[in-house]
C-alpha cells in the first residue's frame, strides 16, 4: 500500500517518537484514535508528558478546530460548551454560543477529565459518544473526531464517572521514564529539534476512509471470539459495543503499518481496550497477548523454548553423549527454521535472529565437549584440583 498521506503519517509517528522518550505506545494510540475516530485516555502521575503529548494534536492536523481545557470540580458548562447567548435569552431562547468551544471542535484534549462535575457530565457524555450537542433542546451534530483525555488518577468508585470512563475505548497507563540513558538524554535536552510534520484535515479524512476499507479476515474474528470467551471465563465481560468499536482500532493499526489487511498481531493493541476495572488489566493483557500471535509467531516461540530446553539439559549433563544428542537436536531445529523461512518470508528477521541464537548454542555445546575431551569434565577437573590442593596442604 503506497500513499503520500501514509508517508506523512509515518513521518509524524517517527517525529513524535523522537521527541517523547518511551512513549511509542501512546503515540501509536493517538494516531490509531484519530484514524478510527475513537477516544483515548492517558492515566499517570503528573510530569509524565501526558499534556505535552496531547497538545501535539493541534500541530499534527492543520485546518481543524482544536479545543483543550483543564477541568476542575468547579468547571462550568460555559467553559466547555460556551456561554448563553444574551440576545437569544432576551427572546426566551436558551441557546449557547458554541464558537471556539468543544461543540465546534474536531479534536479535543481534556485534562483532568475525571474532575468533570454533574453540571457538565451529561452533555459531555452525549457529545463524546453520539457526536451530538443539545442546544436549546435541539440536537446538533458536531464535527468531533477524537477526544484525548488525561488524568493523574483513576475515578473513585461511587463518583458516577463510570459512564465517562467507558466512553474512552483506548486507555493507556503512563509512568516515568524507566531507562537511565533516556532519562539523562531528556535532562540534557538531547532530543532532535525537528519540527513535527503535519497533514491537512482533508488528508486525515482520506486516511480515515482508507482505514474503513482495511480488510478483516475471518481468522481475526475467530480470535476475537476466543478472547471474548476466555475473558468471560475470568469473569470479565467487555460490552458488545466495545468489541465492535475495537474493529476500527485494528483497521487503523494495520493502516499505520501500511497494510490493507488486519493481522493477528494487530490484536495486541486491544490489551488497552478490553478491560473495565483496574484489577482486570493484568488478566486481559495476558489473554490478549497470548492470542495476538499468528501461527508462525507461535511456532517460533515454541522452537525457541525447545532450543532453550535442549541447551539447558546439555549444560547440566556434561557427558559426551548428552552433548552429541543436543547438537543433533539443535541441528534439526535449524533445518526446520530454514524451512519456515522459505514458507513465510514475512518472518525472515525473527527466523534469522533465532537461527543465530541456536547456532551460538550449538557452538558452545561443541566447544564444551572438546574441552572435556582434552581437559576432562568439570567434576574430573575439580577432583584433580582437590587432590593437588590436598597434597599442597599436607606438605
Amino acid at each position: 500500500m503506497t500513499n503520500e498521506n501514509l508517508q506523512k503519517l509515518e513521518e509524524i509517528r517517527r517525529s513524535l517518537n523522537a521527541k517523547f522518550y518511551e512513549r511509542e505506545s501512546e503515540v501509536e494510540g493517538i494516531l490509531v484514535a484519530l484514524l478510527s475516530r475513537q477516544h483515548m485516555l492517558m492515566i499517570g502521575p503528573a510530569g509524565t508528558a501526558k499534556s505535552a503529548l496531547s497538545v501535539e494534536l493541534a500541530k499534527i492536523v492543520e485546518g481543524t478546530s482544536y479545543f483543550q481545557w483543564l477541568l476542575t470540580r468547579f468547571s462550568t458548562p460555559e467553559e466547555v460548551f460556551g456561554p448563553l447567548s444574551l440576545k437569544d435569552l432576551e427572546e426566551g431562547v436558551y441557546k449557547r454560543n458554541t464558537a471556539t468551544k468543544m461543540p465546534e471542535a474536531h479534536l479535543v484534549f481534556l485534562d483532568e477529565i475525571f474532575k468533570a462535575n454533574s453540571a457538565i457530565l451529561n452533555s459531555l457524555l452525549t457529545l463524546i459518544n453520539e457526536r451530538l450537542f443539545y442546544n436549546d433542546g435541539l440536537p446538533v451534530e458536531v464535527p468531533l473526531m477524537s477526544v484525548i483525555g488525561a488524568s493523574n488518577e483513576y475515578p473513585e468508585d461511587g463518583e458516577g464517572l463510570e459512564a465517562l470512563f467507558d466512553r474512552f475505548l483506548l486507555r493507556f497507563e503512563i509512568d516515568f521514564i524507566a531507562d537511565e540513558a533516556n532519562f539523562v538524554s531528556m535532562m540534557k535536552d538531547e532530543v532532535e529539534t525537528v519540527e513535527t510534520p503535519s497533514m491537512h484535515l482533508d488528508d486525515l479524512i482520506t486516511l480515515q476512509e482508507l482505514t474503513d476499507k482495511v480488510r478483516i479476515p475471518d481468522e481475526v474474528y475467530d480470535t476475537l471470539s476466543t478472547i471474548r470467551r476466555e475473558l468471560q471465563d475470568e469473569g470479565i465481560q467487555p460490552s458488545d459495543r466495545r468489541f465492535k468499536q475495537s474493529l476500527g482500532v485494528l483497521q487503523a493499526k494495520a493502516l499505520i503499518n501500511q497494510r490493507e489487511t488486519v493481522q493477528i498481531e494487530d490484536i495486541a493493541i486491544l490489551e488497552n481496550a478490553l478491560w473495565e476495572t483496574l484489577d482486570q488489566k493484568e488478566a486481559v493483557s495476558a489473554i490478549v497477548r497470548r492470542h495476538a500471535q499468528d501461527h508462525s509467531a507461535r511456532t517460533l516461540q515454541s522452537m525457541e523454548n525447545e532450543a532453550n530446553e535442549i541447551y539447558d539439559i546439555a549444560v547440566r549433563d556434561q557427558s559426551t553423549e548428552a552433548g552429541m544428542e543436543a547438537i543433533k537436536k539443535l541441528g534439526e531445529l535449524t533445518k526446520e527454521l530454514q524451512q519456515l523461512k522459505e514458507q513465510d518470508d514475512s518472518r525472515a528477521t525473527e527466523v534469522e535472529a533465532l537461527l543465530s541464537k541456536i547456532s551460538t548454542m550449538k557452538n558452545e555445546v561443541e566447544s564444551s565437549r572438546l574441552d572435556n575431551a582434552y581437559y576432562g569434565t568439570p567434576n574430573e577437573r575439580k577432583k584433580e584440583n582437590d587432590e593437588q590442593n590436598g597434597v599442597f596442604f599436607r606438605m
